[in-house]
Order: C-alpha cells, then sequence, then structure tokens
C-alpha cells in the first residue's frame, strides 16, 4: 500500500471515532430562541427556548401564559423569522400583540372551528419549517367549548413532539391548569401581582428543574416604559385669551296674519281661550 493510501485510511479511521464520540455524547441545543426578557432566558437551561422542541406555559388565566409566547414570536419577527399563531378561544387581540413587537406581516393565525382540529392544525405548521416559532393556544376551545382547557390525547402529544423535531422549530404551549399537556419542558406561570410574573421549570429534559425566576412586568411589555411624568414640573403660564363678545341676534318683527289669538302663537306663548261656555249653550238648546 502506498503512503498515500495509509494516510488516507488513517484519516478515515479518525473521522470516524470523532463520529462515534459524538453520536455517544449528550445531546444538546443546536438553537436557542431568545425573548430578550434577561430573567426569563436565563432560568433556561439553553439560555432561550429550545428550537425543535414542544415548550408548555401552564398556569392561571392572566398569569403572563400570552405575553411570553407573544415575547418569542417577536423575536423571532427580528430575526426575520416567520411565526404562527393557532389561536384556540379565538381571543388573540392584534394591537397587543404588536405593542409586544410582533410583526403582523410575518405573524400567521389559524382558528379553526372545531377543538379536534386545533393539534392537527399545529402539527401541519411545524411539519412544514417554514416557522421558527408556533403558538398552540389550548386555555379554551373554540366557541367557548372546553372551559377548562382542551386537553390533547397521547397520540396528539407524540405527533406534536415528532413534527417538532422534524420541522426543527419551537411549538409553543399555552395550556390551563386543568388541562396540561405533555411537552418537553413544562413551565408554570403565576402572576405575583405588581412585582411581576413568577415563572418556575417544572419539567425539563435539560435540567434545572424547580428553579423559578421573578420577571417584572416592565420587561414583559416595554411601552409600560414611559418617560418621566411631566406633573411634577412647572406649568408654563397660560396665555391671556381674549373670547369676542358674539352678537345676539336681533328679534324679528313678526309678520301680520302669521300670529294667532292676542298676537301670540296659541300653546306657547299664551293660553287658548276657554270655549267651555259655548260648548254648555249649545247643549241647552238641544
Amino acid at each position: 500500500m502506498s503512503g498515500t493510501a495509509e494516510k488516507l485510511s488513517v484519516t478515515v479511521e479518525a473521522l470516524r471515532e470523532q463520529i462515534r464520540r459524538l453520536q455517544a455524547a449528550p445531546r444538546k441545543y443546536l438553537a436557542a430562541l431568545r425573548t430578550g426578557v434577561e430573567a426569563f432566558d436565563e432560568l433556561l437551561p439553553g439560555g432561550g427556548l429550545p428550537l425543535g422542541q414542544v415548550v408548555e406555559l401552564w398556569g392561571e388565566a392572566a398569569s403572563g401564559r400570552t405575553s411570553l409566547a407573544l415575547r418569542a414570536v417577536a423575536s423571532a419577527h427580528r430575526e426575520g423569522r416567520l411565526c404562527a399563531y393557532v389561536d384556540g378561544p379565538g381571543e388573540l387581540y392584534p394591537p397587543a400583540a404588536v405593542a409586544a413587537g410582533v410583526d403582523p406581516s410575518r405573524l400567521l393565525i389559524v382558528r379553526p372551528k372545531t377543538a379536534e382540529q386545533l393539534a392537527w392544525s399545529a402539527v401541519q405548521l411545524v411539519r412544514s419549517g417554514a416557522f421558527a416559532c408556533v403558538v398552540l393556544d389550548l386555555t379554551r376551545g373554540p366557541r367557548g367549548k372546553g372551559e377548562g382547557g382542551v386537553r390533547l390525547s397521547p397520540a396528539e402529544g407524540k405527533r406534536l413532539m415528532d413534527a417538532a423535531g422534524r420541522g426543527g422549530s419551537l411549538l409553543l404551549l399555552l395550556t390551563a391548569p386543568e388541562a396540561p399537556a405533555d411537552g418537553m419542558m413544562r413551565l408554570r406561570t403565576e402572576s405575583r401581582g405588581e412585582s411581576g410574573l413568577s415563572v418556575e421549570v417544572v419539567r425539563s429534559r435539560q435540567g434545572g428543574i424547580g428553579s423559578r425566576a421573578l420577571v417584572p412586568w416592565r420587561a414583559l411589555h416595554p411601552e409600560l416604559e414611559q418617560e418621566e411624568s411631566p406633573w411634577g414640573s412647572e406649568l408654563l403660564p397660560a396665555e391671556d385669551v381674549t373670547v369676542p363678545e358674539l352678537e345676539r341676534e336681533r328679534e324679528k318683527a313678526p309678520r301680520e296674519g302669521h300670529r294667532g289669538i292676542l298676537g301670540q302663537r296659541p300653546g306657547r306663548d299664551a293660553p287658548m281661550p276657554s270655549l267651555r261656555a259655548d260648548l254648555d249653550a249649545g247643549s241647552a238648546l238641544h
């Protein structure tokens, strides 16, 4: 065997050994989607929401689930990527989404007519690979059905996880406490009043279970960041404003033939004369 062939054989064998080591090593996130909310991103094992996986935001109503999902969508839009939103309750408010940084021209909103179509729609969107982030809102079904949340079957949960792995998209499930889903990572959201939003890692294959972070509301809603209130500053003196005196309309002289009894308008300016005496006299004649 020539020297060149021997060197080539050694190189191929070295590559094979390196591939075996990589395959045996524990898998890590290929990519993560950072929301820009530092307290939330630092809580996650990969420094952001993992692409190619199913992440569940689980909590009560008004606990910040939708706000976190919209921040993830806005982050993907800042990178020029497309996103989709499967709106089960049909309550996504576009102006609120725009205020959170969402680009309407890069967001596809899907509103299925039945609860059975929610998971199917999400599978098709995630499997396509065209969307960096797909949000599936299961907090309530279409037309008010499923007040306690839409519960996925084990088969539907498996199809969603397989689709996310193949398509490489992030699938965010918004679920109610009564109907949790089977995501690879589950994050419990809970409102802490004026302090902000509490997020706890309940389930994670990458560790960090039990970790918790408090996210201020202002970090979730940039529109709350306002400039210093001007009420504390001195008010400028008001300029003198001269109000011109309005000329009163002159009363027009009454035209002849257009006034009622005694020169007045009957029923308005003067009472009508009583006709009771004439009526009584006519009754006596009969």
